[in-house]
């Protein structure tokens, strides 16, 4: 059936999400998904939309979310955009700000829905060398560009940069937009939200997936200048008008509403991590910094698919990339309950052995 596609699907080289497996009883470590469940309140407010105005086209703007989402971060409601998940998001700011005659620059090991997105809007871009020690070095995008994005702290890797150096970035590229991917800023990273009011180029990218465990309900939210989040909306009306159904509106608002729980997983994940991250290095493992709710490790004499196949028959999932191959040796490890954690350690443990 080929033969009726475009060029442009004929050429794509699609995502690959982590994987969800079917199989009972796994101990899923594959994609950073919270351990913890949603907040309360944001179950209640799901539970509170079951009703006859579930007939009724839910409100196009999210202003009751929008209004949420800016008291949190002490912006107006019109510096809020808001999509179904991040990755829509994402997808709006490539066609809408990242498309011009330069080409678009993110990191070599980096979110790899990016060069996706490029081929599907035909953007041409460059990826940027990580360090030897996989960081990403701010004076290498210190070139002529048609726009920069990265995710902060960096995915796969968990390595964050610090908010002087996003500073230092924005000041010296103040002609095209930088977007700051921030899916995994509340375990440790600083978020560049409050740069906003003097960088009118700068667009910052949530998403409700991760800190506030809501994956399932695919919400997200970008933050930015007016100007920027009208670029948003007007592709968002030339391509979906109602991206959140009511439930995703009224649970994501509680949730958003709702920092005391919040702050509190958050908190429970970032422990969990330490001690993982201990754990793992006592077993001869090598982990990079993370700010994640994840983490990026390797061990010496043991390859990453060998590892994860072994981790697998033990019935733990990881995540393992085979390319770009200089992070073939590395698995990125979810950040589970401290349940989970000891399992995947005792397995470690007896694969090493």
């Amino acid at each position: 059936m080929s033969r009726y596609w475009s060029k442009v699907v004929a050429g794509l080289t699609p995502y690959v999400p982590g994987e969800q497996p079917k199989l009972p009883n796994l101990i899923k470590l594959n994609t950073n998904e919270n351990p913890y469940g949603p907040s309360p309140r944001a179950l209640a407010a799901l539970r509170g939309e079951v009703g006859d105005t579930l007939r009724l086209y839910p409100d196009p703007n999210c202003d009751a979310l929008k209004q949420s989402i800016a008291a949190f971060y002490q912006l107006n409601p019109a510096q809020v955009f808001i999509g179904n998940g991040s990755d829509e998001v994402l997808a709006h700011s490539f066609l809408a700000l990242l498309k011009h005659d330069e080409p678009l620059l993110f990191p070599d090991i980096t979110y790899s829905f990016y060069p996706v997105y490029c081929g599907l809007y035909g953007i041409e871009y460059r990826q940027v060398p990580l360090t030897e020690s996989l960081e990403i070095r701010v004076d290498d995008y210190l070139q002529p560009n048609g726009g920069i994005i990265f995710p902060n702290p960096n995915a796969p890797t968990g390595r964050p940069l610090a908010l002087a150096e996003i500073e230092r970035l924005l000041r010296a590229n103040a002609g095209s937009v930088v977007v700051v991917d921030e899916a995994y800023v509340d375990f440790g990273a600083e978020s560049a939200v409050g740069l906003i009011a003097r960088y009118p180029q700068l667009l910052v990218v949530h998403t409700l997936s991760k800190s506030r465990a809501l994956a399932g309900l695919r919400v997200g939210y970008a933050l930015g200048d007016a100007g920027l989040i009208e670029a948003l909306n007007r592709v968002k009306d030339s391509f979906n008008s109602y991206p959140l159904g009511r439930f995703a509106i009224a649970g994501a608002a509680a949730a958003i509403d709702d920092r005391a729980y919040f702050e509190q997983i958050c908190a429970k994940v970032i422990a969990s991590r330490a001690r993982l991250v201990s754990k793992l290095a006592a077993l001869g493992m090598e982990v990079l910094p993370s700010a994640a709710n994840f983490v990026f490790a390797r061990h010496g004499q043991h390859s990453g698919a060998a590892l994860a196949a072994s981790l697998r028959e033990r019935g733990i999932i990881v995540r393992h990339f085979k390319n770009p191959p200089r992070i073939e040796p590395f698995l990125r490890i979810t950040v589970g309950s401290d349940a989970q954690c000891d399992a995947l350690i005792a397995a470690l443990s007896d694969i090493l052995a």
